[in-house]
This record gives structure tokens, C-alpha cells and sequence, in this order.
């Protein structure tokens, strides 16, 4: 396949990252650090880039995005299973680094896939934070299951000890959460938007600020599939499937089926979507998928237009 110029893929692995770049049609791989990318991609430069692509790989890519940032250069993350799907898409079975970096470049050209807004290094800060709070969240979750079980004193005042240190953790860790958003004016204002809406309290708008930086600046059914809310139809010849959701972000969409489910206990529009869809005879679980979605797209509106929710 003839790759234009203008595209660069990128294979990310945690020490090194093989690039391909369509204007020269060659491989390089370069350290996985900061001062090894700019100095690469201010080479790069002289010719024109349309679009950087690369697989999201957690942390291994965090030195590249910041890089590319201050570089003011376009790139979009994709979804590995993506990946995966368009390399067999296009009978590309075979696997090194070097291959999934040219199979990322053509996927940028054959999709006509569009950058990912620029992201506030703030933000940055508040997803590491709010990772690092779930996994105390969960510790402690695991933490307590255990305490429920334990018979030994010895035991049983172990985690004790440890549940008091993970509780302090977390309240630590909220407070430098609030601290940074109310330090930075376009968190803040984000914020209190998506808390003036039924169902959105303190902890699922900070979910929703640090893992779905798009709400506001995507159309409804992509924020809906971004979220992993959006129904997909299952139908083939005479057969005809029931819609399901899938793929998505998962941390974002437990937080709106949380959302969903406080909002249909509320005095709210949202309550009263909820028991039409029971009364029409929607299981529990899937009216509040449905709500969830309904109050995703309310989010994207809100955030979008800067207004506060109006009942």
C-alpha cells in the first residue's frame, strides 16, 4: 500500500519507539524519552506532518503525548483492538514493530482519522491523580471483603491499620484533586457546570473531567460511543439482534450509570425518563443505561454551550 507523505506512525514500547514516516518510507527507532522525541520531531518538521498515530499504551505513551504537545503537533491515539482490526482488515497478518508502525500510518490515511484535540497539561495532572485514587478505592474494597473474613486478632488489626492509612490516603489525595481544579479556571468552570445537572456530584464530574477531556467538543452519538453508551445494531439477513453497548471507556461509563442510577432517585426530568422507560417496559438495568446516555449527551450540550442545566 502506498502511503502518502505527511503521515507518521508510531509502535510505543516502554524503552524505544519505531517511526515510521511516509515521506521518507522508512523505520526509525528511537529511546522512549522526552529529549530523544523532540529532537527526532523537530528533524521531522521540515517536511509538512498531516497526523501523527499511535496505539494508546497507558503510560509508555505519556513522554511522546507530552512531546508532541509542546511541539503543537497533530496526533490521535487509537485503540489497539482498532488496530488490530484495520492490519487484518487489509491482510496484514504478520507482527514486528516496524509493521505496526507503517500499518498505523496507513490507517491514518485510509480512515481519514482526525487529531485529537489539544489536551491542558492540568488535566493530565488531575487523570494521574484520579488513577492513582481509584486504586486506593479498590485496594480498600479488597481490603474490607478480607476484613469480613479474617478470624485471627492478629490479622483483623492489620487491616484495621492498613484500612485507616488507605482512608487518609484518599482524603489526601481529594484534597490535591480539589485544590487543582479550583486552582485552574477551565477545570472550575467545567466542573460547575456538570454539577449543576441531576445525578453529577463531586466525584463523577472529577471521573468525567480527568478521563473524557472530549465532552463538549464531539457530536452526541461519538461522546455516546466514546463512553462505550452507544447501542450498536446486531442485525443479519432475516435475523434481527437486540442492540447491546459496547467497547468505550469503562471508568467513564460506570461513573454515568452511578450518575444514572442517583438521578432516578432524584425530583428530577431524569427520574421521570427513567419511569417512563420502566413503564414501557424496559428491564431496571437497561433504562438506566439508557438514562446514562441521556445524561452523557445533556453533559456534551452543557459543556459545549457553557449553560448550566435548566430543569
Amino acid at each position: 500500500m502506498i502511503i502518502h507523505p505527511g503521515f507518521i506512525g508510531i509502535d510505543v514500547s516502554k524503552h524505544h519507539l519505531d517511526i515510521f514516516n511516509a515521506t521518507t518510507q522508512h523505520v526509525e527507532r528511537i529511546d522512549n524519552t522526552a529529549q530523544a522525541i523532540i529532537s527526532t520531531f523537530e528533524l521531522l518538521q521540515a517536511d509538512p506532518i498531516k497526523l501523527i498515530v499511535f496505539e494508546a499504551t497507558g503510560s509508555y505513551d505519556g513522554s511522546l503525548r507530552s512531546a508532541l504537545t509542546s511541539l503543537q503537533l497533530p496526533f490521535v491515539r487509537v485503540n489497539p483492538a482498532r488496530a488490530r482490526d484495520f492490519a487484518k482488515s487489509i491482510g496484514l497478518l504478520a507482527k514486528t514493530d516496524a509493521i505496526d508502525a507503517r500499518m498505523l500510518a496507513a490507517m491514518a490515511q485510509c480512515l481519514n482519522l482526525q487529531a485529537d484535540p489539544a489536551d491542558d497539561p492540568h488535566r493530565q495532572q488531575l487523570a494521574l491523580l484520579h488513577k492513582r485514587r481509584d486504586q486506593f478505592v479498590a485496594t480498600r474494597k479488597q481490603e474490607l471483603t478480607r476484613l469480613a473474613q479474617a478470624d485471627m486478632a492478629q490479622i483483623r488489626d492489620s487491616l484495621l491499620d492498613h484500612l485507616a492509612w488507605l482512608e487518609a490516603a484518599i482524603a489526601s489525595l481529594d484534597q490535591h484533586i480539589s485544590l487543582l481544579i479550583a486552582r485552574h479556571d477551565s477545570l472550575e468552570q467545567r466542573r460547575r457546570l456538570m454539577c449543576s445537572t441531576p445525578g453529577i456530584g463531586r466525584v463523577i464530574s472529577t471521573t468525567l473531567l480527568a478521563l473524557l477531556p472530549e465532552l463538549g467538543q464531539r457530536s452526541s452519538k461519538t461522546i455516546a460511543a466514546l463512553a462505550g453508551l452507544a447501542p450498536f445494531n446486531r442485525d443479519s439477513g432475516l435475523m434481527r439482534g437486540t442492540r447491546q453497548i459496547r467497547g468505550g471507556r469503562r471508568r467513564v461509563r460506570q461513573a454515568l450509570y452511578m450518575a444514572a442510577v442517583s438521578a432516578s432517585r432524584s425530583k428530577s426530568l431524569f427520574a421521570e425518563t427513567y419511569r417512563a422507560l420502566r413503564q414501557a417496559g424496559k428491564p431496571p438495568k437497561l433504562a438506566l443505561i439508557a438514562l446514562a446516555r441521556k445524561i452523557l449527551v445533556t453533559l456534551n450540550a452543557i459543556v459545549r454551550d457553557q449553560t448550566p442545566f435548566k430543569a
